[in-house]
């Protein structure tokens, strides 16, 4: 061990609570061979670690861990996560005090291994009575640019992100569902690296930059989720974008049966895209080969394999799990920009509650009571006033999306039915005035529900999920 190693140690060892105590660091330092030094309010053990050659592991290798007890450190830590395999490095974040900060990044040298680390130990009891939370953790290189003229094509808007920022690698620009010579009015910027990808943020952030004359808005944009490999190779489903409205479901089924007849199980179509069902996979993969930047009605397409996401607990993460279980997912598989919150009005989304920063998403509310003592002094304030991750529910959500848009609040309806056994059940029909007369009248969810809360929540979650599709414009919600 260096002279620097046991500095990094001593710097966070002033203030000690519980078992941190150098003995038991160093100790750990000497049984793995280790380095740990500190920097930046974190403590970094390994990366790498003893005798590693080569480059570090891939992206994907990475977990993020929550809801860590503030005096729980390395020397406990670092067995609890070797059971799911070898560490790369393990970043601790710290207080000045001494204390965590109450989460940590885990990098594993293979992905399998940050897999089961997922797996084995998410909701693991530490200590007792004390879960953490355990999930993948990636490095953000993409960025969110919003207020784009919808006249400028990505050549231009290229050419002008490489001006201003640094480590530009690519931009992505999605054509406007009824106008394929326009954009959406945003793109996503690729970077280099995370790192890039800051930096041109912290350029751009201010709120003052401007493109061709039009102060843009900036944000990270929301990582694609990972799908294992495994999963990939058994999709039979084709995802497919850049279709005109009019395109009827009837006309893509026939377009990619041209290949193989009678290969199509059955098309869903939302907006101006598809989800093409194969009935085989290897016809599936064959027909993505073939229609790929084929025109349909006058439209240049794009197909890729649809990316399956759980249709139970997608909303419930974004949820924080208020939606019930009987509540069905809408939306089996997810891909681009119809699955990024951060498209069109920015969507509010809430990741998994992990007591800490779950970087790039913004801090979670603790859902928690504190005691109220006399003489508190209470400011009244508006709901609006609140930033997005202080609401649980889908109908919260959607009163607020609707008021940072300077719209109207959403109306609800309820209807219900009974069902061959007896029971009442119940759907409620939103109606959004300020597009009421627009793209789409109202909003309903195909599902019945037999509770009332169920059934509201379910019908905002519906309409959430929809307005994203919608080719409309709203302000970015600033979360």
């Amino acid at each position: 061990m260096n002279e620097e190693n046991i500095d990094g140690t001593n710097g966070c060892s002033k203030v000690r609570t519980g078992t941190q105590n150098e003995a038991a660091l160093l100790a750990l330092m000497e049984k793995t061979g280790y380095n740990m030094v500190q920097e930046n309010g974190q403590r970094k053990f390994g990366g790498p670690p003893p005798g590693w050659e080569g480059p570090p592991p891939p992206r994907g290798c990475e977990v993020f861990v929550g809801k860590i007890p503030r005096d729980m450190y390395e020397d406990e830590l670092v067995p609890v996560f070797e059971r799911a395999g070898k560490i790369y490095e393990f970043r601790l974040m710290m207080e000045f005090s001494g204390e965590n900060r109450g989460y940590a990044f885990v990098m594993y040298t293979t992905k399998e291994e940050a897999q089961l680390a997922i797996r084995i130990l998410n909701n693991y009891e530490i200590r007792p009575g004390k879960f953490i939370g355990v999930c993948v953790s990636l490095d953000n290189c993409r960025l969110f640019i919003g207020a784009i003229p919808k006249e400028k094509k990505k050549e231009e808007i290229l050419d002008e992100m490489k001006k201003v920022t640094e480590g530009v690698v690519d931009v992505i620009v999605y054509p406007s569902a009824t106008d394929k010579t326009k954009n959406r009015g945003f793109a996503f910027v690729e970077y280099e690296s995370h790192r890039a990808a800051a930096m041109a943020r912290r350029k751009l952030i201010p709120g003052t930059f401007q493109l061709w004359g039009h102060t843009i808005q900036v944000d990270w944009a929301d990582p694609e989720k990972e799908v294992d490999e495994e999963t990939m190779q058994r999709v039979k489903v084709l995802y497919v974008r850049n279709l005109m409205i009019s395109t009827t479901e009837e006309t893509i089924k026939a377009e990619f049966n041209k290949f193989k007849p009678g290969a199509v199980e059955r098309v869903k179509k939302l907006r101006d895209y598809a989800f093409v069902h194969f009935f085989n996979r290897e016809d599936a993969v064959a027909a993505m080969s073939v229609m790929n930047g084929k025109c349909i009605d006058g439209a240049s397409i794009e197909v890729t394999l649809a990316k399956p996401v759980n249709k139970e607990n997608t909303w419930r993460q974004q949820l924080n799990g208020q939606i019930s279980p009987n509540s069905e997912n809408l939306i089996v598989f997810a891909n681009k920009e119809e699955s990024h919150p951060k498209t069109l009005g920015k969507l509010p989304t809430l990741p998994a509650r992990l007591n800490g920063q779950h970087s790039p998403s913004p801090p979670e509310v603790e859902r928690c009571t504190y005691p109220f003592y006399p003489g508190i002094k209470l400011t009244p304030i508006s709901m609006y006033s609140l930033k997005s991750n202080h609401f649980n529910s889908a109908v919260m959500h959607l009163d607020y999306y609707c008021n940072k848009n300077n719209w109207a609040p959403p109306e609800y309806y309820l209807y219900s039915t009974t069902s061959q056994d007896g029971k009442v059940l119940l759907v409620y029909k939103i109606v959004i005035p300020a597009i009421a007369n627009g793209s789409q009248s109202y909003f309903m969810p195909d599902k019945l529900c037999t509770t009332l809360e169920d059934a509201k929540e379910l019908a905002a979650q519906f309409t959430l999920l929809h307005l994203g599709n919608l080719d409309i414009c709203p302000c970015q919600i600033s979360c």
